[in-house]
């Protein structure tokens, strides 16, 4: 580990030298370069500096209480010593996070999928339930939502919704949302007081761009239809619904997608083509993981959570949260996400480092 850190504080200084020489700053692209590689480093690095100061500090207090004579002071020496041990022990847990290798796709904006699943009308309305709780917990991290499509049961629920989170790192919190989830409830036509249990999937995909995925031309089939449904009359009387179907390379099933929340084709056809660039990139990670141990695979993409008796369990970190208002209807969902990100990164650190080799 430490060799590692060295070598990063080296390239740090390198680069700190290089960004001083006025002839790097003549060239603006090589002055983006490495301006976003300092700063991308410079909190490992002043960390690690902070961890090469307590160990400093450690070293004088032990010369000190071995060389004095006084009693006092060597009881102050020693007490110095424990606390930067403290410090210092600190400091290297917090180094040993920051150098697990960080998924490439955290930073990026997310495609989220939710359709409803066993429990007729009221899963539908759990889906509902759903969207706007994770709509009020971007409002609250100041992300933009762009809902890209919707199936609108009778009762105002969802079939399904398809909508686009905008903002830093909203993948490397709501990635750990994906799978299924429960709750168990008295619907409101229920007259007999009679709990339901209903389903509803979330699937939350990173966007793609169009470094990550290449679609091939040939593969992809493009249909045109009048829109339906809740679009209004305007909408329903051209045909602006757009339907891509994609043949994957490696023979897998077909991946459709359809959008006809828009007046115009060309919209429909650009949201469409979002999604499924998110989808295709989502099956490419699900393929590569395969190669990944099963403490790993676990961490994220097979949620498991319910919504039982006024509070949140989430079975794969075995948390209950009893703010089941607060969670669901204002969507603070922190106090989760925070424990699911310190799940998976316990379990990154428990995985053994690439080709054996140890840190």
């Amino acid at each position: 580990m430490f060799e590692q850190l060295e070598a990063v504080r080296a390239r740090y200084k390198a680069i700190t030298e290089r960004l001083a020489d006025p002839a790097v700053h003549a060239n603006l692209k090589e002055l983006q370069r490495l301006s976003k590689e300092q700063a991308q480093l410079k909190d490992l690095v002043q960390l690690y500096e902070a961890y090469r100061r307590a160990e400093h500090a450690m070293a004088e207090a032990r010369e000190l209480a071995e060389q004095e004579r006084d009693p006092e002071m060597q009881a102050y020496a020693r007490q110095e010593f424990e606390k930067q041990q403290a410090e210092r022990d600190r400091l290297e847990g917090e180094l040993k996070l920051a150098l697990v290798p960080k998924d490439p796709t955290d930073d990026k904006d997310v495609i989220i999928e939710i359709r409803q699943g066993t429990g007729g009308d009221e899963a539908g309305l759990f889906a509902a339930d759903l969207f706007r709780m994770y709509s009020r917990y971007a409002e609250s991290r100041r992300w933009k939502v762009d809902m890209l499509s919707e199936n609108v049961t009778e009762r105002g629920g969802f079939k399904e919704v398809v909508f686009e989170v905008r903002g830093h790192g909203a993948y490397s919190r709501l990635k750990f949302e994906n799978g299924v989830h429960r709750v168990q409830r008295v619907p409101e036509t229920e007259a007999q007081g009679r709990i339901h249990t209903s389903t509803a999937t979330v699937v939350v995909m990173p966007e793609a761009e169009e470094v990550d995925v290449a679609i091939d031309p040939e593969r992809l089939k493009v249909d045109v239809y009048r829109s339906g449904g809740h679009g209004g009359q305007s909408v329903n009387t051209t045909d602006s619904a757009v339907r891509l179907t994609y043949t994957p390379e490696d023979g897998g099933p077909p991946i459709v997608v359809t959008c006809q929340d828009e007046r115009s084709q060309l919209k429909n056809k650009a949201k469409a083509e979002k999604v499924l660039m998110a989808r295709l990139l989502d099956r490419q990670m699900a393929q590569q993981q395969e190669a990944l141990t099963e403490v790993r695979r676990s961490a994220v993409g097979s949620g498991d959570r319910n919504y039982p008796e006024a509070r949140i369990t989430d079975h794969r970190i075995d948390f209950k949260y009893y703010k089941l208002p607060q969670f669901v209807e204002a969507g603070d969902l922190d106090p989760v996400i925070d424990r699911l990100i310190a799940w998976d990164q316990g379990n990154r650190l428990s995985e053994p480092p690439p080709n054996g080799s140890r840190a």
